[in-house]
């Protein structure tokens, strides 16, 4: 789930105009405002090392904010076309006062994550990863060493190996088939089905119960968790100048953004830690100290884990910290490829009656799917490929950073430069790709090229040692759910809509998603 959190960067010219209008400083600070930007721009321009280094082509930039103000909203975008203009495979810019390397072509991507990967194994320590994921305790985000291996092993080995993503199976299923008796009201009621609040519905039920176990989506409860964790993305969405321009941390404080920060990791905490003191009490009124089991819950498996092995690095913030990671990561990215598969389906009726011929020639008339059954459906799996490829859901990745110097592809990249590996560009190059904007499922029909981390063409769980571990938890939920749909139900946009009236513009975020909501009519489908 090699999620991204690739935040700090998002900010369009207009968004930060009006901040710098926010931020203005007083009449009395001014001269030491303007004496210590003096100094700044002086040791920006005139402090030089005293080699000369062949760096990657840049972009021209701004005293301070450096190539900030050339970003829209749409991050990836944005990078491309610099990259087109000014960069290449490697372009080197300025976020504030942090060199960062943006990765355009599969061949650079391939000299990072596979040639030199342990160089670039490690994440930047940000103070907002800091704040609100327990001080980097995790998996995604934390710094390459001995804590982040060990607690990737837990993660492996106790929710994400094979036999675990098998042991969900009945918990996917039954998620599923309560979303097809929604769609079956709908179909009776002629209402519109809103598939983009469906998708996240299920994909959260079913990530909940087997991390938590047991769901957050309905009621009060329900809509306290979703409003806590709509405000968790949105501040890790967030602009931070703290993590770019470190001498204006007071920045933050002044517009309030590090005092939302802390409500919402401290909300965010207080639900977790509720979780775990619950569990240590059900656990010690029942006595349950003994082996770990495939039919436990996440929470459960981490807790017995810390109680039994004295060497673990696992501690109750620790545990928290898992728990966050793989709920927020198996979550938005899964539902963000069930979105974008089903609207480029709606968007290519031949594509769509392709895949649904496909899904009931192997079911026929059945109504249990097993895995075999998805394993048998070529195109359904070249289907998610070029949605993967399309519209992966962490576009530029998770950025890295160099812990030492290094030389790629001729450029020196000084240690502390931060890389971002725009995956979305690698994927729509025409230098790999024919028609690389056109949607067709067929181009993976006769490709070796797999997502799996071996072919730097397609990356879209990333590669190499921070690779997502987790790819496979994630496409058998969409695998599944994209089957029964097409298999149950015959599908057609609202009020007559043609394919060419279908929005797929996208909405800027972690993980980028369809700006307008999918509204789709359903009608059951009879054989």
């Amino acid at each position: 789930m090699d999620r991204v959190h690739p935040l700090e960067t998002h900010l369009t010219c207009t968004k930060m105009s009006s901040l710098m209008q926010e931020t203005m400083v007083p009449l009395v600070y001014a001269p030491p405002f303007l004496l210590l930007l003096f100094f700044l721009i002086k040791f920006y321009y005139f402090s030089r090392p005293s080699t000369m280094l062949n760096l990657p082509p840049s972009p021209p930039k701004l005293p301070v904010i450096g190539n900030i103000h050339q970003l829209g909203p749409i991050l990836h975008r944005s990078l491309l076309d610099l990259s087109k203009r000014y960069g290449g495979p490697l372009m080197l810019m300025r976020m504030g006062s942090v060199p960062t390397l943006v990765v355009s072509s599969a061949e650079a991507a391939r000299e990072i994550m596979k040639t030199q990967d342990l160089i670039f194994a490690t994440r930047p320590e940000l103070r907002r990863w800091r704040q609100i994921l327990y001080d980097q305790k995790e998996v995604s985000v934390a710094p390459y060493g001995e804590h982040w291996r060990q607690f990737k092993s837990i993660m492996v080995i106790h929710f994400l190996s094979k036999n675990k993503v098998e042991a969900y199976r009945e918990v996917r299923e039954e998620e599923t088939e309560i979303a097809i008796e929604k769609i079956k009201k709908s179909c009776n009621m002629q209402e519109v089905v809103n598939l983009t609040d469906l998708f996240q519905k299920l994909t959260n039920d079913v990530v909940c119960r087997v991390t938590f176990g047991m769901k957050y989506s309905e009621g009060e409860s329900g809509r306290k968790f979703k409003n806590m964790l709509k405000e968790y993305f949105d501040v890790l969405s967030e602009l931070n100048f703290e993590d770019m321009i470190p001498w204006l941390w007071w920045v933050d404080r002044v517009r309030g953004t590090s005092a939302r920060v802390e409500k919402v990791a401290k909300e965010v905490d207080e639900f977790l830690d509720g979780l775990v003191e619950e569990r240590l009490r059900k656990q010690s009124t029942s006595g349950d100290d003994g082996d770990v089991d495939n039919s436990e819950d996440f929470l459960d498996i981490l807790i017995k884990i810390q109680k039994k092995d004295a060497n673990s690095l696992l501690d109750r913030d620790g545990i928290k910290g898992l728990l966050l990671d793989v709920y927020t990561a198996g979550t938005d990215t899964t539902t963000t490829v069930l979105e974008w598969a089903f609207a480029e389906l709606l968007k290519h009726p031949r594509t769509f009656k392709k895949l649904q011929d496909e899904v009931r020639m192997v079911l026929q008339d059945k109504n249990h799917i097993n895995q075999q059954d998805i394993d048998n459906m070529k195109y359904l799996k070249a289907v998610i490929k070029e949605t993967l490829r399309l519209h992966p859901p962490a576009p530029t990745l998770i950025p890295r950073v160099s812990r030492e110097d290094a030389k790629v592809m001729g450029y020196d990249i000084m240690k502390g430069t931060r890389v971002i590996i725009n995956g979305w560009a690698i994927q729509r190059d025409p230098k790999v790709w024919d028609e690389p904007d056109e949607f067709q499922p067929e181009r993976f029909l006769d490709n070796s090229i797999d997502y799996k981390g071996h072919d730097f063409e397609l990356i879209p769980f990333g590669a190499g040692r921070r690779g997502c571990p987790g790819m496979q938890f994630a496409l058998v939920i969409d695998e599944h759910v994209l089957a029964n749909l097409l298999h149950k139900f015959d599908w057609e946009l609202p009020n007559g809509g043609k394919e060419a009236d279908l929005d797929m513009e996208e909405e800027p975020g972690i993980t980028v998603h369809k700006k307008v909501p999918l509204l789709v009519m359903a009608k059951e489908f009879s054989s």
